[in-house]
């Protein structure tokens, strides 16, 4: 969608979507009932190993950020916010001078590993999912805590506090600290019933639980651009929204659905599967099948489960390129509906698949252990993916069914993976129910539109919903019977 509005025509919002491997500024222009977007600055993100420890560069997305405000000060739009949205659990310290005492440990550092069963024998895995409905992953922020408070000389343990990522770059702009309740809520320490830490969890560990702030809720104001990044980058004072933070919340709330009778799949290098519910689900049957609650807009619960998405082939494709091969996406598309008939699946959840060295290896690998078919080709490997990618999330779908007070009578499917018409309409062939694909820019939209009610230019999620099925191209695959 192209930004064709003028400021006295509509209200234009600035979202920073980041991602693992890519960040990107949008202004999303709403006038008439209608959402237009215009993607004005892309950027690199990737994790930074140093000395056998993983890390993002959050100083490098700042300096991009302040080069997208820069231009964005050029082009004359007149903003009207800027909300963050980012992934889940990982965070920054600040010392009591108010500095980041260091880059902010990356999810995928191995630092955790065997952590979780360590915490257990302090505080029981069915007790922690009982307080907190949080599925357990060995990388969720009280393991991360943990882990850190282990190590000699740890920056955590000089923090006066810590700020998950969207709200540490807030931060930077801003010179306000706030911790916003969804992206918080990744982190296996908010009990969900109320909306608040349970800091206990944190002192019966031996960790300072001081660390934790305050919640604050989706659409909260954090405060004006620092006089610094006005003077850097030509902006004026304009406000920073504190939206959904985390990625997948921001990206439920653009589900562009009429009613709650669906279940949806934010796909990327994750696929977050989930109902959206009105409380959370707490239970030994969703202990069991390690069932996560995620904070989600206006009071609502992501009850939802993570899924290895589209990281197959992102590290498949880096392979093929050392090799000398490299694809766009349209070609891969293509590539693996010419193999669609290729019968191979693997388990994306596997943990051999979470950062192998070469992941085109080791997926043969697997293949070749459990007795089937090896792709021989790289055309055989999409399709290996694509497969085993539908029937997890058949697995999954079914899994919510039991949970879900509601019949499940469609599939959202959001971000990246809705413009592929070959996995749409696979999922919808493997799960049986209508798939609707799109908005494919879904997180930033839905940050956008949680910065336009924190406006008052909307009032709920429904007639956010409204607007954007207006809006945006969206696509419905049904079951081939």
């Amino acid at each position: 969608m192209s930004l064709n509005n003028t400021p006295s025509q509509g209200r234009n919002y600035l979202a920073f979507d980041v991602g693992a491997t890519s960040g990107r500024a949008i202004i999303g222009t709403i006038a008439d009932g209608r959402i237009s977007t215009e993607e004005v600055y892309r950027f690199p993100n990737g994790i930074k190993e140093v000395d056998g420890k993983f890390y993002w560069d959050v100083m490098s997305i700042f300096a991009h950020f302040k080069a997208a405000l820069k231009k964005v000060a050029g082009m004359g739009v007149k903003i009207d916010s800027i909300g963050i949205d980012t992934w889940g659990v990982d965070f920054g310290c600040i010392g009591e001078d108010g500095q980041l005492l260091s880059m902010p440990r990356a999810y995928r550092d191995p630092y955790t590993e065997g952590v979780p069963e360590k915490v257990f024998r302090v505080i029981p895995k069915e007790e922690l999912y009982h307080v907190t409905g949080m599925q357990i992953m060995n990388f969720n922020t009280i393991f991360q805590i943990y882990a850190q408070n282990q190590e000699p000389d740890a920056p955590i343990k000089k923090a006066k506090a810590i700020l998950f990522m969207p709200d540490l770059l807030s931060y930077l702009l801003t010179g306000k600290m706030v911790c916003e309740y969804t992206d918080a809520s990744t982190s296996g320490m908010i009990d969900p019933r109320i909306r608040r830490f349970d800091k206990s969890l944190l002192e019966r560990l031996g960790c300072d639980s001081s660390i934790l702030l305050d919640l604050v809720q989706p659409g909260t104001v954090v405060g004006p651009l620092k006089a610094e990044v006005m003077e850097e980058t030509g902006m004026g004072p304009v406000p920073v929204v504190a939206v959904a933070g985390h990625d997948t919340a921001s990206a439920i709330a653009a589900v562009p659905a009429a009613d709650e009778k669906f279940a949806y799949v934010s796909s990327g290098t994750w696929s977050l599967i989930g109902i959206e519910s009105p409380t959370p689900i707490i239970n030994e049957k969703s202990l069991e099948y390690n069932i996560t609650n995620e904070g989600g807009i206006e009071g609502t619960a992501r009850f939802l489960k993570n899924v290895t998405g589209m990281w197959l082939l992102e590290q498949s494709r880096k392979t093929w390129e050392k090799e000398g091969r490299t694809y766009n996406y349209a070609q891969i598309e293509a590539m693996g509906k010419s193999a669609i008939d290729f019968p191979s699946t693997i388990n994306p959840d596997d943990p051999r698949f979470a950062a192998p060295r070469d992941m085109d290896a080791e997926i043969k690998k697997a293949c070749a252990e459990s007795g089937q078919q090896v792709p021989a080709n790289d055309a055989e490997m999409i399709s290996c993916i694509y497969h085993s990618l539908a029937k997890r999330y058949k697995e999954v779908i079914d899994m919510l069914r039991h949970f879900a007070s509601f019949p499940i009578e469609k599939l959202h499917v959001i971000g990246g993976t809705a413009a592929n018409k070959v996995v749409s309409q696979l999922t919808a062939d493997t799960l049986g129910i209508p798939v609707i694909a799109g908005p494919v820019e879904g997180t930033a939209i839905g940050n956008i539109m949680i910065q336009a009610k924190a406006t008052g230019l909307v009032k709920d999620r429904w007639e956010m919903r409204k607007i954007i099925a207006d809006s945006v191209d969206i696509h419905t695959y049904i079951p081939n019977k």
